[in-house]
Parts: structure tokens; sequence; C-alpha cells
């Protein structure tokens, strides 16, 4: 199997009324045992290296280790670079083999964030990569606070902007570590009454299950981005084993053994969002 662009896996996510997982990767184990549990649940599955991730590991080294993964995969794995702050930045991440790229314009007044994410997006087309964009501006638990996605703002981008998904902001918040009740469905109806293209929420990690899966049947929201419910688990699972296992101090094993609940989280979610 080879890489798969996120246009390629949301057309039918939307044709189908279902959603697909965006999965904050921050290294080799975690970015691994994702893939397994796609491969278990037969749906495909996007990995994704944020602005941390990128810090950590540099974009030439974590774009091949993604691209080495969707390869091997038995479905399709897209290679998403995520919030992408300068148009450099997502051109970067497509010379380096991501197979998607997010441009973060979210600050910017939409039509400069328009004009933008619409020249990246020729670009990205041409090397057959596709283009996330973002209307409003999804806040950060204690931290900045969002701006709901005003639908007129939202046309234009679906129109104008030639981006391949749009991630809004209708009470999604990112970094939470409990889950809310506090998506505004009717917000979210009016913004899907003037745009046609999918529809991605990040901060997905403090959205319930139960009204994940509401949204990704009845909803055309496809893409849900999950990280702090995953960074969760991984921190659990390391604290766990180093108190099963004061004795042990080989890296390898330390971190191979946070895969199992790893693989576990990522199944769990995929259940509720998608067909299997």
């Amino acid at each position: 199997m080879t890489a798969a662009t996120l246009a390629e896996v949301l057309e039918p996510a939307l044709s189908g009324n279902y959603a697909l997982a965006g999965l904050v990767v921050l290294g080799w184990e975690d970015a691994v045992a994702f893939v397994e549990a796609a491969e278990e649940a037969g749906c495909p599955v996007i990995l994704q290296a944020g602005p941390g991730c990128r810090a950590h590991t540099p974009v030439p080294v974590i774009g091949k280790m993604m691209r080495h993964l969707a390869d091997q995969a038995r479905v399709p794995v897209v290679c998403h670079l995520d919030h992408g702050y300068t148009v450099d930045e997502c051109r970067t991440g497509i010379d380096h083999g991501f197979t998607s790229v997010m441009f973060d314009g979210s600050k910017l007044p939409v039509s400069e964030n328009i004009d933008l994410t619409a020249g990246l997006a020729e670009v990205a087309h041409a090397a057959n990569v596709s283009v996330e964009g973002e209307v409003g501006y999804v806040g950060y638990a204690e931290g900045a606070a969002s701006a709901f996605t005003d639908p007129g703002e939202a046309e234009r981008f679906d129109k104008e902007s030639g981006a391949d998904a749009i991630a809004i902001s209708v009470g999604n918040v990112h970094l939470q570590t409990e889950k809310t009740d506090g998506i505004d469905f009717e917000a979210l109806s009016a913004i899907e009454r003037v745009t046609s293209k999918p529809l991605v929420l990040h901060g997905g990690s403090g959205i319930p299950p139960a009204v994940r899966k509401r949204l990704a049947q009845e909803t055309r929201v496809c893409k849900f981005n999950l990280g702090t419910e995953l960074r969760q688990t991984f921190g659990a699972s390391l604290r766990q084993t180093l108190e099963d296992n004061p004795q042990v101090f080989d890296r390898l094993s330390i971190l191979k053994s946070t895969m199992p609940a790893m693989r576990q989280s990522v199944s769990d979610i995929l259940k509720t969002i998608t067909l299997v």
C-alpha cells in the first residue's frame, strides 16, 4: 500500500457518512501502534506531525518515517503536516514526503488566509498533496479563547481557497483533558448549509465518543484530530510500566511497553467514528 492523500480518504468518508482519525504522532512507537490499530480495523488512518513533534524531530526525518510506515501498511495512511503557520513550513513538508499539509491561517484576516491557502493549494496539488485550511479559531484549554467560524467566511473559503478540507470552530477546543458537551450543532449546521467540502474538528479529545459518533454519522465532519487523550494513554502506560518494573532501564523496552495500550486506545476511537 502506498501513502494516500487527505482528499483520497476523506471523499469516501464524506459520501459514506463516517469519519477518520487524525492522530498526533510524537515518535516511532506511537506511529507504529496507530497504523497497527488501523490495519486491524481495516480503515485508513491519518498520521499527524504537529508543531511539537516537528520541534523535537526534524521534518525530513519525521516525513521519511511516516512514508516508510505508509508504504508498508495494509491500509491507506495519510502523512499529514498539522498546523503549518507559514506557507514555507508547508512547502518544506511537501518536499519531504508529506502527502497532506495544513496551513493554519486562522489568525489572519480571512482574505489573506484565503489567498495564502489558494497559493499553497496550487503548489500542493501539482505535487499530488492535499491541503487542509482553517476558518475561525480553535482555542486552547487554559489558553487562547476560541472564535467561532463565521458561516459567511466559511462559504468564501470553501469556494475560493482551493483547500481539500476545512477545519472549523464550533465549540471544539485544543488540549482538553476532560470530555465536554461543547459542540454547537446549530453553528455547525449553519456552516454546512453554505459549504460543500469535508469538515475537520481539531480538539477531538474533548468531544465525548457518543458525540463523535453522531457527528460522524449525521454531519459533514469527516476528520477528528486527536492528541491529548493519546498522550494521556501513553503517560499512564509508561507510569504503570515503571511502577511494575522499577528495575527496567532500557529505553526500547520502556517505550515498547506503551504500544498495546496505544493500539487499544486507537481501536476504541475508530469503533465510534468509522464503519468498522
